[in-house]
């Protein structure tokens, strides 16, 4: 297996139409999850990828784990007969604007913990992804997480974290003593440049990646949104723009951005190949609405650059 990530993923109602949470007559279901998000990511890229977790024995639960396998990625799950799968609820209180709301304390998802993992899967991985938001759900997740890098550190695997930086889950006093213990565990990590900030206390963006290069990480990859992306490898560093789209739903961007970069990782490419299949895949990620579903594969990468026939037949 080439990748293997975990973490939390939730069910997800979102808004039929614009306006008041309140006053929407319908919701679709659906799910996401940062590090769900990635592995389904990898899939669409033709990286084999595994997503560990532990899910609510419930309809929710059911719906992740067939969604995932749908999408091509391995789940590995720990059911909970106790404990439900969290949900958030999303709104769109004006055009172009969305807001969301959890529902996860006391959820299968938080109650994750090291003996849910597969330690034999972990070490036999390339690359095992992490985000900050596990990190925040609880002290068990943690341990989780510290559990699964000692295992890739001695298999000898890339261990890549993505700060994801939650406040509605803790706030930066708790949260940045925390991000910097796995960045300095980390072998490569992402951060938006405000996640960068926090994590630092620096603002320009060589001092940021030099700031966290110098907790132990060899990669250090800035996202900048519309701005693109920055990276920083070995005194290396590669700078590619935004691609330009009309922008439709932004959450899963980042996600799709790690994905991309992750599977030209695997693939051996340089870092500004690297960076340049990233930011394809955040840009197509927000061309339509969901955490994940327009995460895209290499034909929509490919149709983005040029590369070909944007009129599918």
């Amino acid at each position: 297996m080439s990748v293997i990530t975990l973490g939390e993923s939730l069910g997800l109602l979102v808004a039929s139409r614009i306006g008041r949470l309140e006053l929407v007559p319908s919701m679709d279901l659906g799910f996401g999850g940062a590090e769900s998000n990635v592995a389904i990511g990898l899939a669409r890229l033709g990286v084999p990828v595994t997503w560990v977790g532990r899910l609510g024995d419930d309809a929710l639960g059911r719906l992740v784990e067939r969604q995932l396998r749908a999408e091509g990625v391995v789940p590995v799950v720990t059911r909970d007969p106790d404990a439900p799968t969290g949900l958030m609820l999303k709104e769109r209180p004006t055009a172009g604007a969305s807001a969301i709301s959890y529902y996860r304390a006391g959820s299968a998802g938080s109650r994750l913990g090291p003996a849910d993992l597969d330690l034999d899967r972990v070490r036999a991985a390339r690359v095992l992804h992490l985000t900050g938001i596990t990190a925040a759900v609880s002290g068990s997740a943690r341990r989780a997480l510290d559990a699964a890098i000692d295992a890739a550190h001695r298999a000898g695997a890339v261990v890549s974290f993505d700060v994801n930086h939650r406040s509605r889950l803790w706030d930066a006093e708790q949260a940045v003593p925390v991000y910097r213990s796995l960045a300095a565990r980390a072998d490569l990590v992402f951060a938006g440049e405000d996640e960068a900030e926090l994590l630092t206390g620096e603002r320009g963006l060589t001092a940021q990646a030099e700031a966290v290069a110098a907790m132990g990480p060899a990669q250090v990859v800035v996202k900048r949104g519309e701005h693109g992306a920055v990276g920083f490898e070995g005194g290396e560093r590669a700078e590619v723009p935004a691609f330009a789209v009309q922008a439709v739903d932004t959450v899963g961007a980042g996600d799709a951005f790690v994905a991309g970069y992750l599977a030209e990782l695997i693939s051996g490419e340089p870092l500004p190949e690297r960076l340049r299949t990233a930011a394809a895949c955040g840009a197509i990620a927000c061309t339509a609405p969901g955490d994940w579903e327009a995460a895209p594969d290499r034909g929509a990468i490919a149709r983005l650059l040029g590369a070909g026939d944007p009129v599918q037949r």
